[in-house]
């Protein structure tokens, strides 16, 4: 079973989610899809083995064989290449590397070369399979990166846990992509409300089955259960605030571990999922 975990809104404990379900449950595959911002190895402290560059196909052209007819340019989407008279301009941080430049150049005049965009590490934390993305900085695309991942997945007797970034854009949409369930993590404000909503908008377009864990939850008010209960989304689990919990997780102790009476809630979150997957 592949469960997602994601937030509209940064900030709600996504992360603390994640890898408190990934330490109570012990035998999984966790990925870490927040590439942009990956901090689940704090947590699990992962002993990382190996480490992979990965990188996307962009243009070169040669200008010999080039006739500047402009076609590979009017097949760009995304105005990656430019032709002005007799010079070709290429944008590679513009570049999606979909390849139909190559593809449609008359003369053969283009090739690809890569370009790295990041890295994956892999590792092990106990008996959990660790692997996260490194988005180069500056990087505009995290997609091409989320994607190679969650390749990753190589165990189909572990179940997998992909934490994902916040909000509901590119990034999110590819991490989700393909999950058996969705575990939303909110707030109740009304900001957390706002992004909820959004959230569990992408998931229908997705066909995605989802649940919500409402962290700090006795404070702000009661919107989210009454929209919850509207839209017939399961609340599946509540965290209270409570300053230790804070207090541990900016030293970098997980929840489960700070407060061992959690695991078999997460345990319970697990079973939970499980029976409405099945």
């Amino acid at each position: 079973m592949v469960i997602s975990i994601a937030s509209g809104k940064g900030g709600t404990g996504k992360t603390t989610i994640a890898t408190s379900l990934a330490l109570s449950l012990g035998e999984v595959q966790f990925l870490d899809c927040d590439v942009e911002e990956p901090n689940a190895y704090i947590f699990l402290k992962p002993h990382l083995t190996k480490r992979i560059s990965v990188g996307i196909p962009v243009p070169k052209v040669d200008e010999l064989k080039c006739t500047f007819c402009r076609k590979c340019a009017e097949v760009c989407e995304f105005n990656a290449i430019v032709v002005i008279k007799k010079k070709v301009l290429i944008f590679p941080e513009l570049c999606h590397g979909c390849g139909g430049c190559s593809y449609i150049c008359p003369e053969k005049a283009i090739k690809e070369v890569e370009r790295s965009i990041g890295v994956i590490e892999k590792g092990t934390s106990g008996k959990i399979d660790f692997v996260h993305g490194v988005l180069n900085v500056g990087e505009p695309m995290a997609p091409p990166l989320i994607r190679q991942v969650k390749q990753c997945i190589t165990n189909k007797y572990k179940s997998v846990i992909i934490d994902a970034s916040p909000g509901t854009s590119c990034p999110v949409v590819e991490a989700v992509k393909g999950s058996d369930f969705c575990l939303l993590v909110t707030e109740p404000t009304p900001f957390g409300l706002n992004d909820l909503t959004l959230a569990v908008e992408m998931l229908k377009k997705l066909t995605i089955p989802c649940g919500v864990v409402i962290n700090c939850a006795d404070i702000g008010d009661d919107e989210v259960p009454k929209y919850c209960e509207r839209e017939g989304i399961p609340i599946l689990m509540t965290i209270p605030w409570d300053r230790r919990i804070a207090a541990a997780y900016s030293t970098g102790i997980p929840l489960v571990e700070a407060f061992p009476e959690y695991r078999n809630r997460f345990s319970q979150l697990y079973e939970n999922i499980l029976e409405r997957v099945r």
